[in-house]
């Protein structure tokens, strides 16, 4: 059992000034993992306090002192490593594989990124005659998400750091042990006192008391769009910057002359991975008509590939859904999308054979989809895609197009010019383009709904940077 009944302020692991908690449960096991404590207005204060306290002299640091901080946080995370992949499968149910290749080194990546992007930022700039100077934006505060324990609340923490702005933190009530373990591990590796402080908690006490703190200068979060837009309402009551990466419906463009059996991986791969709870997932995948017969095989061929069932058997590709919850909200999305029209190619309603407990549901294909049916145009956060097919190259980007989101976009295919013209014309943040690698020092972010700003590397070192200009500076 993992019992965390303290928050990281100040340096120290201090008592709550309240008394509740709440339990964390294995989604695998629907047992109960740890506790932590749920903190309060007064624990925020403190750690809000703290922080400041600390800004005058973090802000100050040299950028090879916090390039030195960053590396020793790389590599203390590294030490860490077995201990953090077994947290987030417990927590989280990611299965083993997918806990080492996707959560623990996209965590990893960004504190070693943020390093090597700092070396090339310049914070003091001459403008023919003038000066204009990037400063820390002052003290943080991070709200972070239960889908990708280490990858956002990383992202986030890194930038600030490289930035010189003090951090308080507030992980998801639903994994946050992993985010326990980067505190002990700031801890170890010096971080300043009060530069990091953790208040665990709710999103009504200490997600709307950091995003309304009148001595919290930014606001970074990850997560919905109704909590996303109640984060700018409550920071525009004294005018803060806010950091919003939200949701999203992406699509993915299967060309003409693209392998169906290549596609239909690509595509069934973005409902398998961390069991579909993705704001990037490509949840809208276009075919020509000319391919939907080709191409439903082929899906129905590939989706073996990616078993589901326990997070631990290392041959499983699927775990859990997160929670009863959203379990319950992904099975009312099937239902839906069968009451709209939409046939069910593979999957379904329900649990797979033989995985009763659990949070497990079984990934599902709708195909027959219209761009304008709920199950094309609302976040699932599932195992679940759609397939909607289309006629022409102009189509398929209009179809892409009609959507409130535009996080990602991905595309499939042989033709460069036609992979271009995609690629190029659907209006979202980061567009893949067949099995192009990630990069940690390209921005990331959506456009429309999906948010504002943009992280990973020097993009996001810049979101925690103020630009500040002195005219007549002495030279």
């Amino acid at each position: 059992m993992r019992n965390y009944l303290k928050h990281y302020i100040n340096g120290e692991w201090v008592e709550s000034t309240g008394n509740e908690t709440e339990d964390v449960f294995n989604p695998a096991t629907e047992e109960v993992i740890g506790t932590i404590s749920m903190g309060t207005k007064e624990d925020l204060d403190r750690a809000v306090q703290a922080a400041r306290d600390a800004f005058p002299t973090f802000s100050q640091t040299t950028k090879e002192e916090r390039i030195e901080l960053l590396e020793n946080i790389a590599a203390e995370y590294e030490a860490r490593k077995e201990e953090i992949i077994e947290t987030i499968t417990d927590e989280l149910g990611s299965p083993l594989s997918i806990s080492e290749s996707v959560h623990y080194m996209m965590g990893y990546n960004h504190f070693s990124q943020a390093a090597e992007s700092l070396k090339d930022i310049s914070f003091m700039e001459d403008r023919g005659g003038h000066t204009v100077m990037k400063e820390s934006i002052g003290v943080s505060g991070l709200i972070t998400p239960w889908n990708f324990p280490t990858n956002q609340i990383s992202t986030k923490i890194a930038s600030a750091f490289a930035a010189g702005s003090p951090v308080v933190a507030k992980p998801a009530e639903l994994t946050p042990f992993a985010a326990i373990i980067l505190t002990e591990i700031f801890d170890k590796v010096g971080v300043p006192k009060g530069a990091f402080n953790l208040v665990n908690g709710s999103g009504a006490v200490i997600g709307d008391g950091i995003s309304s703190h009148p001595d919290i200068d930014f606001v970074s979060f990850t997560g919905s769009g109704a909590v996303g837009s109640k984060i700018m309402k409550n920071a525009s009551e004294n005018i803060k910057n806010v950091a919003l990466e939200l949701g999203g419906k992406s699509p993915l463009v299967v060309l003409e002359d693209a392998d169906p059996e290549k596609a239909a991986r690509a595509a069934i791969t973005h409902i398998a991975t961390n069991t579909g709870q993705v704001c990037s997932a490509a949840t809208r995948v276009l075919v020509p008509s000319s391919m939907k017969e080709s191409f439903e095989e082929a899906v129905k061929n590939v989706l073996p590939e990616f078993p589901v069932g326990d997070p631990h058997d290392q041959n499983n590709h699927i775990g859990p859904l997160i929670s009863k919850k959203q379990w319950d909200t992904v099975q009312s999305y099937i239902e839906k999308g069968t009451e709209e029209g939409a046939t069910i190619l593979v999957g379904g309603t329900g649990k797979p054979d033989g995985l009763e407990t659990g949070y497990y549901a079984k990934p599902t294909v709708f195909t027959d989809v219209k761009n304008d049916m709920v199950i094309a145009q609302e976040e699932i956060f599932g195992p679940v895609t759609t397939i909607i097919t289309y006629d022409s190259i102009d189509e398929a980007i209009e179809i892409a197009n009609e959507t409130i989101y535009g996080l990602a976009g991905y595309v499939v295919g042989n033709d460069p010019e036609t992979l271009k013209k995609v690629s190029t014309g659907i209006r979202a943040g980061r567009i893949k383009i067949n099995d192009a690698e990630a990069d940690f020092a390209a921005p990331f972010g959506g456009f429309k709904q999906s948010g504002i700003g943009r992280e990973w590397g020097d993009y996001g070192i810049e979101e925690y940077l103020e630009e500040k200009t002195i005219l007549g500076f002495p030279s």
